[in-house]
């Protein structure tokens, strides 16, 4: 069995003077803070951010996410393409430079796929 501290009972008179060490010293704190003069240091922590800023940075962060995750794909879609095809990466710089070299193709501007029928 374990030894148990037995408190005594504290009194009125001395419960009345622990309050009033108490709020003596929370009042000379609140005084402290008032004070511009006072040279008080509070330690504060991180600056507190609202509930929407955190979830805007979920939102942009999952975003991000997905654009990389759908540059990913695009990459791996587009090497495969060059692979089936057998196309270089420089005979397709090459291919580029043509068309935009003969005006088929502008520069910054996308081309649109056209429906070319074959004879």
């Amino acid at each position: 069995m374990k030894y148990q501290k037995v408190q005594k009972p504290i009194d009125e008179r001395e419960k009345l003077r622990k309050f009033r060490e108490l709020d003596d010293a929370f009042a000379q704190a609140l005084r402290q803070l008032d004070d511009p003069e006072s040279d008080f240091d509070i330690p504060t922590g991180p600056p507190v951010r609202s509930l929407a800023a955190l979830e805007q940075e979920d939102v942009e962060t999952q975003q991000k996410e997905q654009q990389q995750e759908q540059e990913r794909i695009f990459k791996q879609r587009f090497e495969a393409l060059l692979r089936e095809y057998g196309v270089g990466h420089d005979d397709l710089a090459e291919l580029i430079e043509v068309l935009l070299g003969y005006g088929v193709w502008q520069q910054d501007v996308v081309p649109v796929a056209s429906a070319s029928k074959t004879p």
